[in-house]
């Protein structure tokens, strides 16, 4: 096809309804491409210079729905950073600046240990607007992802757990538990504690030559895309002309002895404990009973995410594993009464569909989400408790420890936010 010698016309800004595709599909796993809009993502090929020629791009290391992130080389200082452009649409201060310069203002080495940091900020210009640019140390992969990469899991076996070793799992667990108790003694809460926002540190990356880190451009690789193209043959001006498939660090991640984990993302779910938002986004299966039913927000939240999580890291399976769907509420508060057992009155007071599936007297009689179809029959399926999944699931320690490790998730998980205890407690257990 060729191309059309009038411009293409400007695409709608991000937000405004418009269900026309621009593009060919692209299948490689990273940002939607229609994205690339005024209020959206900027275009970056590989070799782009920001900041008056001071940060040249490398490699991508991710993207979120906000955001992608590089991995750029320092030319002024000789060393590596992560780059991560916000989309255009986010204008003014935004949460992640005022939570990084706080913590920076802490002027504390725990802070510095336990917490991604933030190096510089500018803005750049761009086809879809105006961008605010944040310069981090680079990390390596997130704990959601590093696991895979571990050579035991290589290549993958047919029935293979996938999960960290349990030395691997404790070191992780408390490394983020001390990073957590530091935001919190802080004043900050991080609201989206969860392993995609865990990430490994890196080893000495700045001795590693650019051409070892340079992400080529090969197509049959997959580490680029195929050109971008639009549907009527014209040439794009909003849209780079190909996509990146993110290229972590695992290689260059130390994952045994000594491995560093800290925190990131602070933009996503961030707040000051004494300035709590109308809304964070806690993953659905991380989320606490209290938010779910009134709303209610505070460092008990990351607690009841950490207790989910020592389940996960250490069985290698999600203790709540809940699918986004118009039931999900009820999906939810279905597991934790099968995992944790009955709710508080207060609480099932509050669950407007309680009789969907309990009687009067609490006594379940059915499981069918939404309640039994009409001409239909109630649902009773298996719910097992926390113990018996985590038992089931076989993890690699002995009876004491397991047992042991069982109590505590018992002892965070508790469905009274005041019941939980902090951080600084939890970090105490054996």
């Amino acid at each position: 096809m060729s191309f059309s010698p009038s411009p293409p016309p400007t695409p709608p800004p991000t937000g405004v309804l418009d269900n026309e595709p621009r593009f060919k599909a692209i299948s490689l796993p990273c940002e939607w491409i229609e994205d690339y809009r005024p209020g959206g993502y900027h275009p970056v090929t590989l070799g782009d210079l920001f900041h008056d020629g001071q940060y040249k791009v490398v490699r991508k290391l991710g993207e979120g729905s906000y955001s992608t992130v590089w991995l750029a080389q320092d030319v002024q200082q000789g060393i590596y950073v992560a780059l991560k452009i916000l989309v255009s649409e986010i204008s003014g201060p935004t949460n992640e600046e005022r939570i990084l310069d706080y913590v920076a203002t802490q002027a504390s080495p725990e802070g510095e240990r336990r917490i991604t940091r933030l190096l510089a900020e500018f803005e750049h210009k761009g086809p879809n607007g105006t961008h605010k640019c944040f310069i981090f140390e680079p990390m390596g992969p997130s704990v959601d992802t590093m696991v895979e990469e571990l050579p035991q899991f290589n290549p993958r076996m047919f029935d293979m757990k996938v999960r960290y070793p349990p030395k691997m799992a404790r070191g992780i667990l408390k490394q983020a538990l001390q990073a957590l108790a530091y935001l919190h003694s802080i004043g900050v809460a991080h609201g989206d504690f969860q392993p995609g926002n865990m990430l490994f540190g890196l080893g000495d990356i700045d001795s590693v030559p650019e051409t070892t880190l340079q992400q080529e451009q090969d197509v049959e690789a997959r580490l680029i895309s195929r050109p971008v193209e639009r549907l009527d043959g014209k040439k794009d001006l909003w849209a780079p002309p190909y996509l990146c498939n993110p290229q972590p660090l695992a290689p260059f991640t130390p994952y045994e002895n000594g491995f560093k984990i800290k925190l990131s993302d602070m933009g996503g779910a961030a707040y000051f404990l004494s300035d709590k938002p109308s809304k964070i986004i806690t993953p659905l299966g991380l989320r606490a009973p209290e938010l779910i039913f009134a709303g209610e927000k505070g460092a008990s939240l990351d607690v009841w995410s950490f207790g989910c999580l020592v389940f996960e890291l250490i069985t290698g399976q999600p203790l709540f594993c809940v699918l986004g769907s118009e039931w999900e509420d009820d999906d939810h508060i279905m597991r934790l009464t099968a995992r944790l057992g009955a709710l508080p009155d207060t609480y099932t007071k509050a669950w407007k569909t309680y009789s969907c599936y309990f009687k009067p007297d609490g006594t379940l009689f059915n499981c069918m989400l939404g309640g039994v179809p009409e001409d239909g029959d109630p649902l009773m399926l298996p719910r097992p408790t926390m113990e018996e999944a985590f038992d089931k699931a076989e993890p690699e320690l002995d009876t004491d420890e397991g047992v042991k490790v069982k109590e505590l998730i018992r002892w965070i998980l508790q469905y009274e936010p005041a019941a939980r205890p902090t951080t600084a407690e939890i970090l105490q257990h054996p």
